[in-house]
């Protein structure tokens, strides 16, 4: 078997570890020059895989290109390119018809295409399907076409590529047998799908059920503080209820490529039928002000200590989407950055895994000694919940904290 990989992120690069570890001849095909010349020197780009894991790869075999002819040789090829949204929040798939293309001028009887990149149901058997049948093969009978979704946490100790369930979903019943067996070399777990369409919607149905009740508990966060309520208390209570609930928490907003951005392919789809998505823009629509219902806290919290957000000395605590990671990939971050220094504040931003960080007038500030950050700012807004942090000694060190991600229990702390 000889595997190519288009798209060597978050999603790609932990596919080309399973598959080289598991004996499969392959190479990575990728238009960034920075991230090929790095993956065949040894270095990594990705959080979960370590530049030891790179080295090895490569002693395996393994080799980064941004040469298409690559794909002439190969008889499996995977896509784990980015989808991400254009201005408008409508879906840009140019990167998959780029990749379908690519993959069309060396297409050959036999070989096995999978979709991985996140999409609205339809793209697989629709735009990947058509742009490759140019070639004058059929799919289903001189070659397979699937789709799988992937399923990569970014930072999650316990679950990775190979321990978490692979859903697969083939253009014909023959073209998911085919895709089940090639993953079942290097994941312990293939769940097969009607076909392509099902396999699509199974991962924005995912997406969407976190979106939504993220937006829930976020709605609930803004009217339980009002009425005087520790939501954060009123969760945990919930969730020890051993059926019906599952716990999701507030916070300054929502990151990453997935919840911010995938339940729009599926609204964007229904919008194409002439329905809306109601519970989908609703949660956007809550999740985008969360920035803004953060920084009105700030302010309020400052006023009660007869202080003004103007010029005040604010310290931003991570800034990544999530813990332990260094992905600021649609991170709220950037957001309450950007409305806390419209409203005259003087903010500077401290996260052991950032080393730059971009906002709206250019560069935040960074702190380099968390302990004397902590004592010259007026408030600390805690973000992001690294490991790192020793949220008794912020909250001893700084005059005041707001803490979005209710983890801190102090007398100079106030949650969302």
């Amino acid at each position: 078997m000889h595997l190519v990989v288009i798209g060597l992120g978050y999603v790609g690069l932990p596919v080309v570890l399973e598959a080289v570890q598991a004996g499969i001849q392959c190479v990575g095909l990728d238009n960034s020059s920075r991230i090929v010349n790095g993956l065949n020197a040894g270095t990594s780009h990705v959080d979960d895989i370590s530049d030891e894991q790179v080295g090895k790869l490569l002693s395996l075999g393994f080799q980064a290109t941004s040469e298409p002819s690559v794909l002439q040789n190969a008889n499996v090829v995977v896509i784990c390119v980015p989808t991400p949204l254009r201005e408008d929040q409508s879906p840009d798939l140019g990167a998959v018809t780029s990749a379908s293309q690519a993959i069309r001028d060396f297409l050959h009887p036999g070989m096995l295409v999978v979709l991985e990149s996140t999409t609205y149901p339809g793209t697989t058997d629709g735009l990947v399907r058509g742009i490759l049948e140019e070639s004058g093969l059929i799919a289903g009978r001189d070659f397979n076409l699937a789709f799988s979704p992937e399923r990569i946490d970014p930072g999650n100790p316990q679950y990775g590529l190979k321990n978490t369930p692979k859903v697969v979903g083939g253009f014909t019943p023959a073209c998911t047998e085919r895709a089940a067996n090639f993953y079942s070399l290097f994941v312990d777990t293939v769940v097969r799908t009607r076909g392509t369409r099902e396999a699509e919607l199974a991962k924005l149905l995912e997406n969407t059920y976190r979106h939504v009740n993220i937006a829930l508990v976020n709605e609930m966060s803004i009217f339980c503080h009002e009425l005087g309520i520790d939501l954060w208390d009123s969760i945990d209570a919930a969730a020890t209820k051993p059926f019906g609930f599952t716990a999701f928490y507030p916070g300054p907003g929502v990151g990453g490529h997935c919840i911010p951005i995938d339940p729009n392919y599926l609204s964007y789809q229904v919008r194409s039928l002439g329905y809306q998505f109601r519970f989908v823009e609703l949660a956007e629509e809550i999740s985008n002000r969360m920035p803004g219902y953060v920084v009105r806290r700030v302010q309020d919290l400052l006023n009660e200590h007869s202080q003004s957000l103007k010029g005040a000395k604010v310290l931003l605590l991570g800034l990544t989407y999530k813990p332990n990671i260094s992905d600021q990939r649609e991170t709220p971050s950037r957001d309450v950055a950007n409305l806390l220094i419209e409203k005259g504040a003087l903010v500077t931003g401290f996260d052991p895994h950032v080393s730059h960080f971009d906002i709206d007038s250019g560069v935040l500030p960074l702190a380099t000694n968390l302990e004397v950050a902590l004592g010259e700012c007026d408030i600390a807004i805690l973000l992001q919940t690294h490991s790192a942090f020793d949220l008794d000694e912020i909250a001893h060190l700084a005059p005041m904290v707001f803490d979005t991600r209710g983890r801190m229990r102090h007398d100079n702390v106030e949650r969302l």
